[in-house]
């Protein structure tokens, strides 16, 4: 009887070790749990995942570290912990490589195509990283609002970054894969353009200009407006000049010499009409005035070549 006494108590002992293992466990994963997942997706995208292939994404879906995430049409925002959240243009491809913990997280973005807003609602830690990729940059940041874009025109490699809320350091990323030591810092309502030609990387500017809003697709306008109105947020500009962009009426400019000529105030969609008076009695206006006006507009004048 003693002897069974024993072994009882002794599996009762082994039992409560090991149910304050898997307590002890379940703690301490709940402590290093990184929430990665598609915050909101609706249209069409794709989930391409190492082992297991093409995945069709859905609202809420759990995404892993090394995942390359598509969208091609619709919107498509990605969640990391609980405040960090990244939204994709249509046409964009990233992958997502994530470490750490909540509260010691790493989080790299390699932006393959198109583009993506960040948007960094606290301050990261002191151990912690956010950084985006480009074929001809790096940026890091601990905590802002800030656009990234890539595209080529003509063979020449462009990434733009805009910065509404806080700082960006950006790096150069040269042919080779090696990293410049110099950082440039793209401040609060400023923007920054890198380009690399396949002989040259370097930053299109000498310092980084003021961001021009108009040029900018209209979904990160939106998102950018709900951000201020909903979450309160104090961007490099306002509600209403992002309404005035996406709605109108806006303003069109007739340039002769570098110098205005004329002003006309367009509805959306309408056309602006070839003013009466011309600069010269040569040239012509470089435009064409079928087309609809859906920004602020600047058209110039052209002298014949003699």
């Amino acid at each position: 009887m003693n002897k069974k006494l024993i072994a009882v108590i002794i599996g009762i002992v082994a039992l409560i070790a090991a149910a304050g293992a898997i307590l002890f466990f379940v703690f301490n994963k709940e402590d290093s749990y990184r929430l990665l997942k598609l915050y909101e997706f609706e249209g069409t995208g794709l989930v391409s995942r190492e082992g297991k292939g093409d995945i069709t994404p859905y609202a809420n879906m759990v995404l892993e570290s090394g995942d390359k995430i598509s969208l091609e049409t619709g919107i498509l925002t990605i969640q990391a912990d609980e405040d960090k959240f990244i939204h994709l243009d249509e046409h964009t491809t990233i992958r997502l490589v994530a470490s750490g913990t909540s509260a010691n997280s790493k989080t790299q973005i390699e932006l393959l195509d198109g583009g993506i807003t960040s948007d960094i609602r606290n301050k990261l830690s002191v151990d912690s990283t956010y950084e985006i990729n480009t074929p001809n940059s790096a940026m890091s940041v601990r905590g802002t609002v800030f656009y990234t874009f890539i595209y080529e025109i003509d063979g020449v490699k462009y990434t733009r970054v805009c910065c509404f809320e806080g700082e960006v350091e950006t790096r150069l990323v040269y042919k080779d894969g090696t990293v410049s030591e110099e950082t440039v810092s793209v401040l609060k309502g400023k923007e920054v353009i890198i380009y690399e030609d396949g002989t040259t990387t370097d930053y299109l500017y000498s310092e980084p200009q003021d961001i021009d809003y108009n040029t900018l697709p209209e979904e990160v306008l939106e998102e950018l407006r709900d951000l201020i109105d909903n979450d309160g947020k104090d961007l490099s500009i306002t509600s209403p000049e992002i309404t005035r962009i996406l709605e109108g009426p806006y303003n069109v400019t007739f340039t002769y010499n570098g110098n205005v000529f004329g002003t006309q105030t367009v509805d959306k969609g309408d056309i602006a009409q070839v003013p009466t008076l011309s600069p010269s009695l040569t040239g012509g206006w470089d435009f064409n005035f079928s087309e609809p006006i859906e920004r602020d507009t600047t058209i110039e004048w052209l002298e014949e070549e003699v």
